[in-house]
C-alpha cells in the first residue's frame, strides 16, 4: 500500500512509519513540525519508499500519487503545562489539527477511496466512572476545563470519522490510544515517563502531582504500533482500545523507575499542583482487540522501561 501518515515526525508517527516500511509498504509523511522532530525521520533520509511533505494538516491537503491508507495522527499530546510543546499551551492548534484537519484527511481518503485510520485518545473517557474503560463507554469529560481541546478536539474526530462511513461509505477504523512510551519521546514534553526518567538519570526527586494513588497502564510503543498496524489491515470500523491493561498507581511506578535507574533521590510529593482534569483512574479493557485482531501487549512495564533509558541518557548528554 501506498500509506498518508499526518503527525509522522511525533513519537508516534515515525515509529508507524518505521513499522509500515518494514511491512513493504510506502509511506508519506507529513508534518509542520509544531510538535513533531525532524530528529525523529532523520534516519528515513534516502529511503526511497518514503516521502515528506511539510504541511499544516488544518489547510487544504493535496498529495500526489495514488494513496490506498490515510493515518491521521497529527496533534500536540501532552497535557503539562510546563511544556512548551504540550496542548495546553497550543489550544488552537490543537482543535484544528482534531477538527480541520480530521475533515481534511477524511476528505483525501474519501477522495482516493483509502481506509482511513484516527488516532484517537483515551482522553476521550475524561475522568472515567467506569473502570476498566470499554469501547461502550461514552466517558466523563469538562467540555470547558483546560485538557479540553484535546479531549473535544478527539471526540469530534471520531464523530465525524463515524459520519464519512456511515454517510460516504469511507472505510474507517478508530484507534483510543491509552498511555504509551518509548524512545523518541522528547525528554521536556512533560508527560510522566520522561519526566520520571530524566529526574531519576538526574539525580533528583521524582515529582508526584497528588498522593500518587492515580493509576495509568503504560504500553510500550512497540506493542502500540503492532495494535495498530493489525487494525489498519482489518476490516474493523468501531472504536478499539490499544493500550497495556496492567494498572499502576504513579507512585508505584516512581518506585518503579527509581529502582531500575538506582536512583537515591526518592519522590517529592506536589500536593497543590495536581493537573487540573487529571484522570484518577485509566486503564483499558483490551478484550476487543484481542477478540477482533488477535492483538495483546508483550512487553512488561520493566522490560520497555530498560529499552527507552538509553535514549533519554543520550537526550541528556546532548542538551
Amino acid at each position: 500500500m501506498r500509506i498518508l501518515i499526518t503527525g509522522a515526525a511525533g513519537f508516534l508517527g515515525s515509529h508507524l512509519s518505521d513499522r509500515l516500511l518494514a511491512e513493504g509498504h510506502e509511506v508519506v509523511g507529513m508534518d509542520n513540525f509544531i510538535t513533531g522532530r525532524p530528529e525523529n525521520l532523520a534516519h528515513l533520509a534516502g529511503n526511497p519508499k518514503f516521502t515528506f511533505i511539510r504541511h499544516d494538516v488544518s489547510n487544504y491537503i493535496f498529495v500526489p500519487g495514488k494513496l490506498d491508507a490515510v493515518m491521521h495522527f497529527a496533534s500536540p499530546a501532552s497535557p503539562n503545562k510546563n511544556s512548551p510543546v504540550g496542548y495546553v499551551n497550543l489550544p488552537i492548534q490543537t482543535m484544528k489539527a482534531g477538527a480541520l484537519g480530521t475533515h481534511n484527511t477524511l476528505g483525501v481518503a474519501h477522495a482516493h477511496r483509502a481506509r482511513f485510520l484516527l488516532a484517537s485518545t483515551s482522553e476521550i473517557y475524561g475522568d472515567p466512572l467506569v473502570h476498566p474503560q470499554t469501547e461502550d463507554y461514552w466517558g466523563h469529560v469538562n467540555p470547558i476545563g483546560e485538557r479540553s481541546v484535546y479531549d473535544e478536539a478527539k471526540r469530534f474526530a471520531e464523530a465525524l470519522t463515524m459520519a464519512y462511513h456511515r454517510f460516504h461509505g469511507v472505510n474507517t477504523a478508530i484507534v483510543r490510544i491509552f498511555n504509551t512510551y518509548g524512545p523518541r519521546m522528547d525528554i521536556d514534553d512533560g508527560r510522566v515517563v520522561p519526566n520520571f526518567v530524566k529526574q531519576a538519570l538526574s539525580g533528583e526527586a521524582l515529582t508526584i502531582y497528588g498522593d500518587g494513588a492515580q493509576t495509568r497502564s503504560f504500553c510500550y510503543v512497540s506493542d502500540l504500533v503492532d495494535g495498530i498496524y493489525r487494525l489498519l489491515v482489518s476490516s474493523e470500523h468501531d472504536p478499539v482500545n490499544i493500550g497495556n491493561p496492567v494498572e499502576t498507581t504513579i507512585l508505584e511506578f516512581a518506585k518503579t523507575i527509581n529502582s531500575i535507574i538506582g536512583n537515591q533521590g526518592g519522590v517529592a510529593f506536589l500536593d497543590n499542583e495536581r493537573t487540573e482534569g487529571d484522570p484518577q483512574q485509566r486503564r483499558p479493557n483490551i478484550s476487543r482487540a484481542t477478540s477482533v485482531l488477535g492483538w495483546e501487549p508483550l512487553v512488561s512495564l520493566d522490560e520497555g522501561i530498560r529499552k527507552t533509558i538509553p535514549y533519554f541518557q543520550q537526550q541528556l548528554d546532548a542538551a
